[in-house]
Formats: structure tokens, C-alpha cells, sequence
């Protein structure tokens, strides 16, 4: 059977040394940090203009318009395709040249199925619809 006396006894926590391990740690941190003063537009999120006050000089339209960012606007607008020549990734290769082959030809039956109504298609419609109406009733 254990005593107490065997036990070890939690020591006190030595508040130097837990401040000598939290000035290492910071170091640590400040050697690996990078401060970014460079700040931009993200290109790729939709900017929404926002308008001025009428009667204030610093909200005029005068003055000379950033190319740099007109170019990057126009480039983040356009679509994968117009953008690059090739697919970038591997999920941009499915779909990237999406013209169709064959032309449409609407009298083909081949290739044109359109949407054909039977008597229970037309009552499944009609029970839906009917649905639908309830729950806007409601």
C-alpha cells in the first residue's frame, strides 16, 4: 500500500522560469514574422461603388484613374477562358471547352427529347401546383 509520503507532491510553479519560457516563445514568434504595409483590392471579390457626398471636393470625379486597378478589375471579371489558354487545374479541365459538337437540330429526333406530357404527368403538375397554393394560404 502507497503512503502520501511516496506520492510526489506537485512543486510550486517558478514564475522566473515560466517567464523566461513565454520571452523564448515570443522571440520564437517575432524571428518568423513578416508585417505586410502593402495593401491591395482583392481582385477576385466584386467591388460595389459607393457614391459620395454631392458637395464634396475630395468625392469628385476629377483626377487620374488607377490603370493598375482597372486592368486588374477587367482581368478578375473575365471567365477561365479568356483569362488563361489552358485549364489550371484539374477540376477546370472538366467543362473548359464546352462547344458542342453536334449542332442542334430540332426536327432530329436523334437528338432532340422534348418534355412529354402523359395523364399522370399532368395530374402530378396539377396536385403540386395545388400545394403549393396551400402552403402560400397558410
Amino acid at each position: 500500500m502507497a503512503t502520501t509520503k511516496d506520492k510526489k507532491e506537485k512543486e510550486p510553479t517558478n514564475i522566473v522560469h515560466q517567464n523566461a519560457i513565454f520571452c523564448e516563445t515570443v522571440r520564437k514568434e517575432q524571428r518568423h514574422q513578416k508585417l505586410y504595409t502593402n495593401y491591395g483590392l482583392n481582385p477576385y471579390k466584386k467591388v460595389h461603388a459607393v457614391t459620395g457626398k454631392p458637395h464634396s471636393l475630395h468625392d469628385s470625379g476629377d483626377g487620374k484613374e488607377d490603370e493598375l486597378f482597372q486592368l486588374t478589375y477587367k482581368k478578375a471579371q473575365q471567365v477561365p477562358q479568356d483569362k488563361f489558354e489552358y485549364p489550371v487545374t484539374e477540376a477546370q479541365e472538366i467543362g473548359w471547352f464546352s462547344a458542342s459538337l453536334v449542332d442542334q437540330q430540332r426536327n432530329d429526333p436523334r437528338l432532340h427529347h422534348p418534355k412529354n406530357h402523359s395523364e399522370i404527368t399532368k395530374f402530378m403538375d396539377a396536385y403540386w401546383r395545388q400545394k403549393e397554393q396551400e402552403k402560400l394560404q397558410e
